[in-house]
């Protein structure tokens, strides 16, 4: 559970930091808005050292699979699009596939 907890924290954080860079440079939001973009991001990165794995790589692996799934939701909760039929199956085999990766017998 503690695992799961930080993927998704560390999910919410690079998608906040890297929002802040996507309405400076699409959005035309003002250039301060990189400032907690950028602390958002090294959260990120910090939380991903948290997380129990012999491996980074396989913990980075197994991220993608939530991050992608996590992003499905901001595309809903924040940016307001529906995600369709097609974002939701990509994001199920994601999540699958990142279970298989970190859960997997070593």
């Amino acid at each position: 559970m503690r695992t799961a907890l930080i993927f998704i924290g560390a999910a919410i954080a690079e998608i906040v930091g890297c929002f802040a860079f996507w309405a400076w440079l699409r959005l035309g939001k003002p250039v301060w808005i990189l400032l907690p973009g950028i602390a958002s991001l090294i959260l990120f990165a910090w939380l991903l050292t948290l997380v129990e794995s012999e491996a980074a790589g396989r913990a980075y692996a197994t991220y993608g699979g939530i991050y992608i799934a996590m992003s499905v939701l901001w595309l809903w909760f924040a940016e307001g699009f529906r995600p369709d039929r097609w974002d939701i199956a990509g994001a199920a085999i994601c999540l699958v596939g990142a279970a298989v990766i970190i859960a997997g017998p070593r």
